[in-house]
Formats: structure tokens, C-alpha cells, sequence
């Protein structure tokens, strides 16, 4: 079963392409592997002769993302410092390589998304959460610093006092609260997500994709992202050899709440 699947939706003026997450065993969690084929698929697009229109990001299993798998995590745990820098900024640029697509990006998260699934979704254009789903960065509850450019990408979307509530305090929101406080641009129930994605999208095919592609490139600057990245890859590089983190393993292979020591 492929990690990622795609599918291509024709359009009297051009297409839509659907990128769907697909590990059900672990809620789409996001694995190395998954990464790299991520990646390789975001390339190929752009490298097409004619792009897509619009990009509709999305999960399989009733689900978004659960964040980074746990067999991932307790590796990094294995690993230096040095070795922990690298691999966490170019695990990041696996995901985030959805931001670099010229055209617009949207997220259509059926279900929950959670920690780097949720910074995830922040690197789209447009997102449309479920009513019932759960959307919250969990990564200082696990004792680590917040990646996936959610340290920057959640201040430049929602501004401080908004991205502080959800970094610092692990906030959960629904979709409903997630539209509220601006981090989702609609909520639906369950069962529509994905139709009000498709929807969205194309409304936004009508529109000319030359002056769609020089919006989107003028609205973000990669560059403080980068930045963003490298002060999180170096952060998170820190906390994955802690005892904290060890810590969280445990806690978690023995299902009880972690107890920090601040180590």
C-alpha cells in the first residue's frame, strides 16, 4: 500500500491534483520513508510542463495526520547532536517542500492533525478542518521544542498571542474553534471536508494561474523560514538526547503521563 497517493482530477482548463497521506496502521503518521517519496512527488510536479491549478493536500483513514511516527522519534534518540541537526532540517524540507509548489495549496483535514501534522497543514494556503477533528501541537507536551516551521509558521498566521496559546499550552481546538481563531479558513462536518476542498479548489482554478503564482510567492518569505528551521532542527537536536525525552519514550511505552526533570 503506497504511503502517498495521488490523484489527478481534469478540468476543462487544466487539473487538480489530490495528495493523499496514507499510513493507516499509525494514523498517517509521518515516517522517514514517507518523506522522501513526499518529496520526490512535490518535485515531479514541479517540474511539470503544465502545473496543476491547485494542489488538494489530505489523508486517507478518516484522519489527517497523527505527526511524526514514534519509531522515528525514539531513533533520533539514538543519534548526536550533529546527526540530529542534519536529519531533523531535511526531515522538515521532506513535508515543507509543499510550500515551494507555485501553485496554491489546499489542505482538506478530514480527521485530526497533531503536531508536525498540524505544522503540516500550516504550510498549505488554505485549510478546511472537520468539525469533530482535533488540532493541536502536542511537541512540548513530548518534550520537545515545536519543527516542522510551526514556530514560525503559527506567529505568521495567527500572530503571537494566538500561537503562543497553541505552542506553549498544547492547546486541542476542534474545527469549529480552529475557524474561530483563524488557523482554518472553514469547518465542516466529517463527511464533507474533502467535497469543501474540491470545492475551494475549483473556484480557484477559474482564476489565472499566473497571477495566483506571483501572489503566493510574494505573500511568504522562505528565507525566515529557513532561519525558523534551523534554530528548530537545532532545538529539537538538544531535546532528543535529554532524559526529558527519553522520558517521554517511556512514558509512552508504559501509557502514563510523563514526568519532566528539566535534564
Amino acid at each position: 500500500m503506497p504511503l502517498i497517493e495521488i490523484e489527478k482530477k481534469e478540468l476543462e482548463n487544466g487539473y487538480i491534483l489530490e495528495i493523499y497521506l496514507n499510513n493507516p496502521q499509525t494514523r498517517n503518521s509521518m515516517t522517514w520513508e514517507m518523506g522522501e517519496i513526499f518529496q520526490t512527488e512535490i518535485e515531479k510536479i514541479s517540474k511539470e510542463k503544465e502545473l496543476p491549478r491547485v494542489v488538494l493536500l489530505s489523508g486517507r483513514n478518516d484522519v489527517f495526520c497523527a505527526g511524526g511516527d514514534l519509531n522515528l522519534l525514539r531513533s533520533f534518540s539514538t543519534k548526536t547532536f550533529e546527526e540530529n541537526c542534519i536529519g531533523m532540517k531535511t526531515f522538515y524540507n521532506f513535508f515543507l517542500s509543499i510550500r515551494r509548489l507555485k501553485c496554491p495549496v489546499i489542505c482538506a483535514a478530514p480527521g485530526h492533525a497533531i503536531g508536525a501534522g498540524l505544522s503540516l497543514a500550516f504550510a498549505a494556503d488554505i485549510r478546511v478542518f472537520a468539525d469533530e477533528g482535533k488540532y493541536s501541537f502536542n511537541f512540548v507536551k513530548l518534550g520537545i521544542h515545536p519543527g516542522m516551521g510551526s514556530s514560525y509558521t503559527a506567529v505568521e498566521l495567527l500572530g503571537k498571542s494566538r500561537a503562543n496559546q497553541l505552542l506553549f499550552l498544547g492547546e486541542v481546538l476542534d474545527g469549529k474553534k480552529s475557524q474561530e481563531w483563524g488557523v482554518s479558513s472553514f469547518s465542516v462536518p466529517k463527511d464533507q471536508v474533502i467535497a469543501k476542498g474540491r470545492e475551494i479548489a475549483e473556484s480557484l482554478a477559474l482564476s489565472a494561474p499566473l497571477a495566483l503564482q506571483e501572489l503566493k510567492s510574494n505573500i511568504y518569505d522562505d528565507e525566515l523560514l529557513q532561519i525558523a528551521l534551523k534554530k528548530e532542527s537545532e532545538s529539537q537536536a538538544r531535546n532528543f538526547i535529554s532524559d526529558d525525552f527519553k522520558e517521554t519514550i517511556q512514558s509512552i511505552l508504559e501509557k502514563r503521563a510523563p514526568v519532566f526533570k528539566g535534564s
